[in-house]
């Protein structure tokens, strides 16, 4: 402990009464409610000027400075969780006590050390569910001072404390006076006292060792490698509105947050598919630190009514469940853009991350000139996704609104420019104008926001259909350079490099993606295969299209390059029951002899493809 200290702090902890219990009862819908509760203290404990220290399982300790600070904090607290539980069943109800002293500590790599941090969760002990339990020494710190009722409850005699304890109790709202002042507990002495010490300490190890695998999460297989520079996964913002309709709003508000993360070149962001895999999931963040490879985890919820935004916020250290920032705020939603910009420098100051010069004037994102723009985009946003003709047609229409809305709204042109681009690949749309209609839409988006990389991102992808592959790789690397951690923008980039024959750098590229999005949607793998196929590696290439047909079985493409790789190695009865599979799924869609619309650059790879179908009889 050479680096260690001493100081006077006030040391507030807190645990939730009768876990135990609801843990037994519905261990999913415990942990999620435990995450919020942590959430909400933890944004208390930040707006008082206090910084969390540990938070393993249902317990909270944390520091500060002032215990008036702290007093006030748990006031804060109280009203918070008891607002929350007063709309629960009671079975479902999470009271929490607190318990707060002032005390000499040691403090050693952050960590708290001493008896003034054991008298504290004594005094926890001591208070009731929803309650606050105060030590003399702090009393005295705050008598008079704030309008805050206290009562005397006597001295007390506490475990592993030499002398009795003062204890006073914080009168919060509603709460009714106390009886005469109890008299202090009487120790156990002799063989009882001895026993009794040993099963509390057997059981305070069994807590301390379950608490810790319930918030580190349990040991496990060893996932990706951290990478080189701070990296972090925005978990989904849970939806506190008690309208699951907002679902739609709560999501778009992480995705804009991993978005402007992306934009930061000193971060390694995971994406938003790979953090989306937990939505609705009772998670642990130092399973999700190993199974996304990442040292942070930025959690939150969202919470909307009417013209009004609360978004509750903390990054959470997955290796120590340390809490590295936490804040609370309450907006107008036009401002929910500012907010966002908000957020995202917090986390970049609380990481200690250097901007460039050109990322210090792209953080801040341009804001529409009416929140209802941004709310029209964030529901189209989510029917796009559906990835079904009804829900892309949808999706223009709310697009098309948008920009009534606020012409000048480049996410409106981006996202009108994707639908139609999304409606040209997968053969929802006969109009031949549909990829310049897509290239105008993107174009005019770059013309009102150039700092837009998803928009560069579909220019990319317009401009290689078109067979302008230079323009199309260029568009993907300015998306890149706007996002470095933008996963979409590598996938991109890969696919624009295997067509344009450059096989091997598609396969770097899409590596780089896969690893900022673990858990990857299917087109990544179909991308791999095709450079795989491009680059004369066809075991592999077989190997990762079997994949991709195994996630999704009616992905055209996929079945007719296994066909064709298939004819290649003279493999004829797997060849034959390849181009079965694709002439049915081919059916009522799109004729399966589309090779004049293949966009590749070398003679010789079209040739190769066309063929393998001639030799099929196509």
């Amino acid at each position: 402990m050479g680096g260690a200290q001493r100081r006077l702090v006030a040391i507030l902890s807190a645990d939730a009464e009768g876990y135990s219990r609801l843990m037994g009862d519905d261990e999913a819908a415990t942990v999620r409610a435990i995450t919020e509760c942590r959430a909400a203290i933890a944004a208390a404990v930040a707006g008082h000027r206090g910084r969390v220290v540990d938070a393993p399982g249902d317990n909270v300790l944390a520091e500060f400075g002032s215990v008036v600070d702290a007093v006030e904090c748990a006031a804060e607290i109280q009203r918070e969780l008891r607002a929350r539980n007063a709309a629960l069943p009671d079975a479902r109800r999470m009271p929490f006590r607190i318990g707060i002293n002032l005390g000499d500590v040691i403090v050693d790599d952050g960590r708290l050390y001493g008896d003034g941090v054991n008298i504290a969760a004594r005094l926890e002990g001591l208070a009731e569910g929803g309650g606050v339990c105060l030590s003399g020494t702090a009393y005295d710190q705050v008598e008079g001072k704030l309008p805050l009722t206290f009562d005397f409850l006597g001295e007390h005699s506490v475990k592993n404390i030499a002398r009795p304890v003062r204890v006073y109790r914080l009168r919060l709202d509603g709460d009714p006076a106390p009886d005469a002042p109890p008299r202090p507990r009487a120790g156990l002495s002799g063989r009882t006292a001895a026993i009794g010490r040993a099963a509390a300490l057997v059981l305070l190890l069994a807590a301390g060792a379950w608490t810790g695998w319930l918030w580190l999460g349990k040991p496990g297989a060893p996932g990706p490698a951290l990478p080189d520079r701070p990296s972090v996964a925005v978990l989904p913002f849970t939806n506190m509105s008690g309208d699951a309709a907002q679902e739609y709003f709560s999501d778009g508000v992480t995705e804009d947050l991993i978005t402007g993360l992306a934009k930061v070149s000193g971060l390694f962001v995971i994406a938003r598919n790979s953090v989306f895999t937990y939505k609705g999931r009772a998670v642990r963040v130092g399973d999700v630190g190993r199974d996304l490879g990442v040292r942070y985890v930025l959690e939150g919820s969202v919470q909307r009514a009417d013209a009004r935004v609360r978004i509750t916020a903390q990054l959470v250290d997955a290796a120590t469940g340390y809490h590295v920032w936490a804040e609370r705020y309450d907006r107008e939603v036009h401002d929910i853009f500012a907010l966002q910009d908000e957020v995202t420098q917090r986390i970049v100051d609380a990481l200690a991350v250097k901007l460039t010069e050109a990322e210090q004037g792209r953080l801040s994102r341009k804001a529409p000139g009416h929140a209802a723009a941004y709310d029209l985009v964030l529901r189209a946003e989510d029917e796009r996704r559906r990835t079904t003709r009804e829900g892309n047609l949808e999706a223009q229409r709310l697009y098309a609104k948008a920009l009534d809305v606020d012409p000048k709204y480049a996410r409106g042109y981006l996202g009108l420019a994707w639908s139609h681009l999304q409606s040209w690949q997968l053969g929802w749309s006969a109009d031949p104008g549909s990829l310049d209609r897509a290239q105008e839409l993107a174009e005019r988006g770059l013309a009102l926001d150039d700092g837009l990389a998803q928009c560069h991102s579909v220019l990319a992808q317009i401009l290689l259909w078109k067979k302008q592959h230079d323009r199309a790789i260029a568009e993907a690397e300015r998306t890149i350079a706007l996002a470095p951690s933008d996963a979409d923008g590598y996938e991109t980039l890969a696919e624009v490099l295997a067509w344009s024959g450059r096989p091997e750098e598609s396969i770097a590229a899409i590596g780089r993606a896969t690893r900022l999005n673990p858990h990857a949607p299917f087109f990544y793998r179909w991308t791999l295969g095709h450079a795989y196929y491009l680059a004369g590696r066809s075991d592999e290439a077989i190997a990762t299209f079997r994949k991709v047909v195994q996630e999704n079985p009616d992905f055209l493409p996929a079945h007719a390059f296994l066909a064709i790789l298939y004819t290649e190695l003279g493999r004829e009865r797997e060849a034959r029951e390849a181009w079965h599979r694709a002439r049915g799924l081919s059916a009522g869609r799109m004729p399966l002899d589309i090779t004049h619309r293949l966009p590749y650059r070398r003679p010789a790879d079209l040739e190769r493809v066309a063929a393998a179908m001639r030799k099929a009889g196509l």
